[in-house]
């Protein structure tokens, strides 16, 4: 499923870059509870979401994007 493979990934890098998800939710300014439905794969993120993890973790978005496969 798309949504946990976007899951997975995010959490790795946001684990990675040393982010709790209280303070990655807070740098982002959204809630803790959206990181936490995107990280268990019961949300996909938006394209601004995206875009906004990858430059805060310093990543591109094809980086942070799950692999095709």
């Amino acid at each position: 499923m798309e949504a946990e493979k976007w899951g997975r990934r995010i959490r790795a890098f946001r684990k990675l870059k040393g982010y709790t998800q209280e303070s990655f939710a807070k740098h982002l300014g959204v809630s803790v509870s959206v990181i936490g439905e995107v990280e268990r794969g019961n949300k996909v993120p938006s394209k601004q979401l995206v875009e906004e993890m990858a430059e805060l973790l310093g990543i591109s978005v094809e980086e942070l994007a799950p692999k095709d496969g």
